[in-house]
């Protein structure tokens, strides 16, 4: 039985909490066993974007139009060399070390993962149930709603406010006994910031019992204020982050939260130490050795602000209108009655590969920003798309 991945005090916990036999066999399969997570629906699994296609300027999954820092290249290679090891000196330590120096925390409340998928599907296990649901924004990254979805757990999502903010205070009327608020900023895919203060709000505001978590898998993209030491110094605020972005590691799945002993004890009650032992070596070693470069991250963060202002600029003199974006995408729109698949469909026939759509922005899509070689083909390619 599928169930039996989770250990009796697990099972216990879970069912005292209001979860069924059927929810417990599909938190099994989702945090459990990897032979058992490919059971899973589609739906719930992190990947949303469509397949890659090899060839074309890639524009439409957030990744970073370069990979990692010379030094992470190095420190990967030179730890490959000792692959023989599952651990050769440390390495873990020294990563949270790094995080715990950069961010100005204490290191026990670092953590890291092999990427953020886990820990925000742990997260939704540990601090929803059937009577406590999840809330999110509408549009946002939507693993932790289809998570909830698929495990049966109430899902709210609330609108965007007019300029395009997290509501926190809708959020908080939607359900206000809701297990975990979910806050993506800057957000996926709109690129907008939700300010701390709106997030302070929302602790000060919320059930005692619930928690907030804070997903800034663009922060570096911004150059904001990070919520970290608010998660540090509370026991309801969990805060995390992905080197997939900025950092351009993507493909060697690095991940980490940051967030008070208290709430790791609880989320790793199912088997979360079996996952946060199995990171790679390589990608832990090229983490730590990215992570202290303030000026290198300023210069990306410059490079990429540079080309998508250039975008956008091309993109206003076409006549089309965007979201103003604080990250490393934007959201296009293409205006009444136009269909976003078609258009990208075009562009795809260009040989450029933007991004998706989502329901709450129906005329929408999302465009990542990346090298300025490939905006320049984006723009050339958009062009051609609309004088046709």
């Amino acid at each position: 039985m599928t169930i039996d991945l989770l250990d009796r005090e697990a099972r216990e916990e879970l069912q005292d909490r209001g979860y069924s036999r059927r929810q417990l066999g599909r938190i099994a399969m989702l945090l459990g066993a990897g032979a058992a997570v490919t059971q899973l629906s589609s739906g719930a699994r992190a990947q949303q974007s469509a397949k890659a296609l090899v060839g074309a300027v890639r524009i439409g999954s957030n990744e970073c139009w370069t990979g990692p820092f010379t030094e992470g290249v190095q420190a990967s290679g030179a730890m490959a060399q000792r692959g023989n090891r599952y651990e050769p000196d440390n390495e873990h330590a020294k990563l949270v070390a790094a995080v715990a120096q950069v961010e100005g925390v204490t290191p026990e409340c670092v953590l890291a993962w092999p990427g953020s998928s886990d820990p925000l599907n742990r997260s939704v296990v540990t601090f929803c149930s059937p009577q406590k649901g999840l809330v999110t924004a509408n549009p946002t990254y939507e693993q932790s709603w289809r998570t909830a979805q698929w495990l049966q757990i109430k899902p709210t999502r609330v609108p965007l406010t007019p300029d395009y903010r997290h509501d926190v205070k809708a959020m908080l009327a939607a359900d206000p006994n809701a297990g975990l608020y979910y806050i993506c900023s800057p957000n996926n895919p709109t690129g907008t910031l939700t300010p701390i203060a709106d997030i302070e709000w929302l602790l000060a505001n919320k059930p005692k019992d619930s928690v907030v978590l804070v997903d800034e898998a663009y922060i570096h993209f911004a150059g904001t204020q990070s919520a970290a030491k608010l998660a540090c110094t509370r026991n309801d605020v969990i805060v995390m982050r992905t080197f997939s972005k900025l950092f351009g590691m993507a493909g060697m799945r690095l991940g980490l939260t940051i967030a008070h002993p208290d709430l790791y004890k609880r989320m790793m009650r199912y088997d979360g130490g079996q996952v946060t032992n199995m990171l790679p070596m390589t990608a832990v070693a090229c983490g730590t050795a990215v992570l202290p470069l303030a000026d290198k991250i300023a210069a990306r963060r410059a490079e990429m602000i540079a080309v998508r202002e250039e975008t956008l600029a091309h993109v206003k003199k076409r006549g089309l209108k965007y979201i103003p974006s604080q990250a490393n995408m934007f959201m296009v729109d293409w205006g009444a009655g136009k269909d976003p698949k078609a258009m990208q469909a075009a562009l795809i026939a260009q040989g450029v590969q933007i991004g998706r759509s989502w329901d709450a922005y129906p005329t929408m899509s999302r465009v990542t920003v990346g090298s300025a070689e490939d905006m320049a083909k984006f723009r050339s390619a958009l062009d051609t798309v609309l004088k046709a």
